[in-house]
């Protein structure tokens, strides 16, 4: 049974910066970082358009920058995080600047800070655009120089470790998380990790979605393993949909994203027809909020019956267009299309959870020893609906609190004993693999066609029916199939699946990014 000091599941910006703290503040204790995929791959490194913070201070303020996210959240934020969050953006930022990573500046050698939708001020940094991936790149050159830190690939944490596997009667006092089960995708083993601070940094869930701006290893698990140990997870429904994600399919089940800088360097929106139409859904036009534009753009295919509107980027001079976007020029470049003559086609797509596993304010859970904090956490900073380029910013700060909270008692904390290794009864190997590839696109099919941008009662009412002949058919198969990270996933997005539309059917009133036409 491996013993560690830290068990950090999820290797993008949120918990690469919190095992960088632990390592560098306490050199003799040990971190493992988990990840299913390879070391890089997350969220984090997808993520194009930057970090919104406030740097300059000619021009922008704390204050306008939590009045943004305050509208954006439309009155669900918490403003407490909100102000904290803001104000301790600028301090985080540097420390990844002093890490060695790399934002764009202009000829005078300031920041050259973007401009994207409900946003007030030009605070966006950014690097190209691709500013994840700069992030990512050189978070894991910094984490292999750390002799107290080990990053596996390949490990799929399948279940955290409470008073549950313990079998011990539940108290009135807080659960305790001691450890997860994890899946060793090359031995086909599981392994019990014990650990004495557990982090879960597991990234989001847009792959219950036919249609996402997500990796592929998006599928919800950290909320899944949270809510079967009984976490509290709220706020599900409001799940953010990309308005431009490039309306072309590429590998991986994952869609393009066209960055919503794009539209803050002058790109119109226009239907069918060419005729612009974000004019007619709210005053700010395409920097408006993310819920607006995306619901714009579902109304507008509604109306013509097309699979998709187009981005007209052709008043945008290509030499600006390349140096800003060269990852995107390239792409539509790739599938044929010249930005300065050929407007870009482009849907919504699942992009971002809102909501997810509660934290305080210093990124606990409900549950003692167990922090979580970016997608996969639900802070109060998001509200019902993210500003653009907050959730980096979110990443940073919550991993940080995280760090201050369990520098308090790391040396104090002493790992638990006679943890019971796995008592999964999976006998037999299915051939039937089609089975779970099947029910994993049917998920996608009912989250799409029934909980996606716009809702109904009946709609919602027939997902959950659905999800439930889902859930017993999976549960079936893990009873009864050999392990493996396919259906650990199918498990766990069934498991996100029903969050998000049980916490749908009980929200009464449209706010940011839930929106059920029955409710007008």
């Amino acid at each position: 049974m491996p013993k560690t000091d830290v068990l950090v599941l999820g290797s993008g910006i949120a918990g690469l910066t919190y095992a960088l703290k632990i390592a560098e503040c306490f050199p003799k204790q040990k971190i493992v970082i988990l990840t299913k995929g390879d070391e890089s791959e997350s969220n984090t490194k997808y993520a194009q358009g930057g970090i919104a913070t406030v740097i300059d201070t000619l021009d922008d303020s704390y204050e306008k920058h939590i009045s943004d996210t305050l509208k954006a959240g439309d009155g669900l934020c918490d403003p407490k995080v909100v102000q904290m969050v803001v104000e301790e953006g600028p301090k985080r930022l540097y420390e990844l600047i002093n890490w060695g990573i790399n934002f764009d500046k202009s000829k005078l050698g300031t920041y050259d800070l973007g401009l994207e939708g409900g946003h007030s001020e030009h605070r966006i940094l950014h690097f190209k655009d691709i500013t994840g991936y700069e992030i990512e790149r050189k978070l894991i050159i910094k984490i292999k120089q750390q002799q107290n830190i080990t990053l596996l690939t390949s490990h799929f944490a399948v279940d955290l470790i409470t008073e549950h596997q313990l079998k011990r009667p539940r108290s009135k006092q807080k659960l305790t998380c001691y450890g997860a089960y994890v899946f060793n995708q090359k031995t086909q083993e599981i392994v019990t990790y014990n650990a004495k601070t557990i982090l879960l940094a597991t990234g989001g869930i847009g792959q219950v979605y036919r249609n996402t701006t997500n990796p592929i290893i998006a599928t919800g698990d950290g909320i899944a393993m949270a809510y079967r140990a009984k976490a509290q997870v709220s706020n599900m429904e409001f799940v953010q949909f990309h308005p431009t994600a490039l309306a072309h399919q590429f590998s991986h089940g994952r869609s393009f994203l066209i960055s919503e800088a794009v539209r803050g360097l002058g790109a119109i929106l226009k239907n069918e027809h060419g005729e612009a139409f974000m004019h007619k859904y709210d005053v700010r036009k395409e920097l408006a909020s993310r819920d607006i534009v995306s619901r714009a753009i579902d109304n507008e295919l509604k109306i013509s019956g097309a699979d998709f509107v187009y981005l007209d980027c052709t008043a945008i001079s290509k030499k600006d267009f390349k140096q800003h976007f060269p990852n995107i020029y390239a792409q539509c470049i790739e599938i044929g299309i010249d930005i300065n003559k050929q407007m870009i086609p482009v849907t919504p797509a699942a992009h971002y959870l809102c909501g997810g596993i509660d934290v305080d304010i210093n990124g606990c859970t409900s549950i003692q020893h167990l922090f979580a904090c970016g997608e996969c956490a639900h802070t109060g900073l998001h509200g019902a609906n993210r500003l653009a380029s907050n959730s980096l910013l979110e990443a940073l700060v919550f991993a940080h609190r995280c760090f201050i909270e369990t520098k308090k008692n790391i040396e104090t904390i002493k790992n638990k004993t006679s943890i019971p290794d796995w008592d999964g009864k999976n006998t037999f190997e299915t051939k039937e693999r089609i089975l779970i590839t099947h029910n994993r696109k049917e998920l996608q099919s009912i989250m799409s066609d029934y909980v996606g941008i716009i809702r109904t009662h009946e709609r919602l009412h027939r997902a959950s029916k659905r999800l439930n002949v889902l859930f017993e058919e999976t549960e079936d198969l893990y009873q009864k199939s050999k392990l493996s990270t396919s259906l650990f996933e199918l498990r766990n997005m069934i498991s996100t699946a029903y969050l998000i539309v049980e916490q749908s059917m009980k929200r009464v009133e449209n706010k940011g990014g839930f929106y059920n036409s029955d409710l007008i």
